[in-house]
């Protein structure tokens, strides 16, 4: 069995081998598995595209997860991943494992302890179902850029380090900045605003920061947020027709470029409503205690009563999607705009301010923006908020800002609720939770 490298074949990926039947070809991954069955060889090559089956004997196999090189001729196999396997000519070691993984990687589930996963993560990553996630959540993202460029915004960045939080300075990360103190952003509303007064319509991807001590399966510290800003809206109206328009956009290119994925996991792309269905937040209320008899305290929806609104969508509308609108003041944050009373007059108890739900969960936050310079402060007072630390961005409305609002999606929630995933921390690459910070 030769070990010299196939200089002269191409590299083939995995899933190009039914276009090869009867060729031989060079295939390069990892070494995602092995058998050995009284002298013939099973091994399962991994690479960015899928796995193969190669098959051989007298192999010299090194521990899995090791780089190998695998030249050898393709053939139809019913059994194999893909229907074809390739037999061995000829296996190189690219680099060898120096010991056995932490966990068998084909065997990962994840309905074993979460800790365990996620302590091995550098390695546990490179897991089918793993992965798979994480690409179907590459492809989500590039969808939302790509929609969102064609409606005429413009992508911006802003900064991650501030002077004050973005909502009242609550769950805020403190650090030292060169002797003063300072906060990790816990968005960019602030600065998206403003930089509505110069692009009317922007949006970013970016991390933000979020120092709440949840410990649950639907909560991160560090997370990707996905916001959205645009000016001359006549109303939250406006916010909500253009999510329902990029959330079709995004669920479009995932069915194309991410099926293999989300088939891998077994989950279903919905269909968006050419208009999500939408009630005000007392209505959802009185309708999940009248209809599941679901009592609902506090200024907002409980988990369970959105679990339950949204199964009602579910059942009589077939949406996986509801906005829940007209949010009350105190379970809004300082700039939402209030909402207007048919005299012309501004509520004094509601705002504009929505949320969408999405299988049960929230996944977006959003509404229209106060743009009135005198309404602002006035909100800012009536929060007791110090107005001076928000100098920086209420100076902008001096200025003619425009009617506008907006939104941000968490990219790892909507991403677990698209593929059925009961932890938003597999959602993430490496995530950071109220106990972790590696890897």
């Amino acid at each position: 069995m030769t070990t010299e490298p196939a200089v002269h074949l191409q590299r083939t990926l995995t899933r190009e081998l039914p276009h090869h039947e009867g060729q031989n070809v060079r295939l390069q991954g990892f070494l995602h598995a092995r058998r050995d069955l009284g002298g013939v060889q099973f091994l399962v090559l991994r690479d960015r595209s899928g796995v193969a089956q190669c098959v051989g004997s007298g192999l010299h196999l090194p521990l899995p997860e090791s780089s190998i090189e695998v030249v050898g001729k393709v053939k139809a196999h019913p059994k194999a991943p893909g229907g074809f396997e390739v037999q061995v000519e000829s296996l190189r070691v690219l680099t060898a494992a120096v010991e056995p993984p932490p966990v068998e990687i084909p065997k990962m589930e994840w309905n074993v302890n979460p800790e365990t996963l996620l302590d091995y993560r550098v390695v546990t990553v490179r897991g089918l179902k793993e992965r798979a996630a994480l690409k179907v959540q590459a492809e989500l993202v590039a969808a939302f850029r790509d929609h969102l460029l064609t409606e005429g915004f413009t992508e911006i960045s802003t900064p991650k380090i501030v002077s004050a939080g973005a909502e009242g300075g609550a769950n805020l990360f403190p650090i030292d900045y060169f002797g003063h103190p300072a906060y990790l952003a816990q968005s960019p509303q602030l600065y998206k605003q403003i930089m509505v007064g110069v692009f009317e319509r922007v949006f970013e991807v970016a991390p933000v920061y979020r120092a709440e001590e949840h410990a649950t399966s639907r909560h991160l510290n560090e997370y990707l947020s996905l916001d959205v800003e645009m000016g001359f809206i006549e109303s939250e109206e406006d916010v909500m027709d253009l999510e329902t328009r990029l959330l079709d956009a995004i669920m479009t290119r995932l069915r194309e470029r991410a099926g293999a994925e989300f088939s891998l996991l077994g989950a279903t792309i919905p269909d968006v409503p050419a208009r999500i269905p939408r009630i005000t937040l007392m209505d959802a209320r009185q309708l999940v205690q009248g209809k599941y008899g679901h009592a609902v305290g506090g200024k907002d929806l409980d988990p369970e009563a959105e679990r339950l609104l949204s199964q009602h969508y579910a059942e009589t509308e077939g949406s996986d999607f509801v906005f829940v609108t007209k949010y009350p003041r105190a379970a809004r944050p300082f700039y939402a705009h209030p909402e207007i009373n048919p005299d012309g007059t501004a509520d004094p108890d509601l705002t504009r301010g929505f949320d969408l739900l999405f299988r049960g969960i929230e996944i977006t936050s959003g509404g229209q923006r106060i743009h009135d310079h005198a309404m602002l402060m006035e909100s800012i007072a009536a929060y007791k908020l110090n107005p001076e630390s928000l100098a920086g961005y209420t100076e902008v409305f001096k200025y003619g800002m425009p009617p506008h609002g907006g939104f941000a999606i968490g990219a790892e929630r909507l991403t677990a609720k698209l593929l059925g995933i009961s932890n938003v921390r597999y959602a993430r690459a490496f995530p950071r939770d109220r106990h972790r910070l590696t890897p």
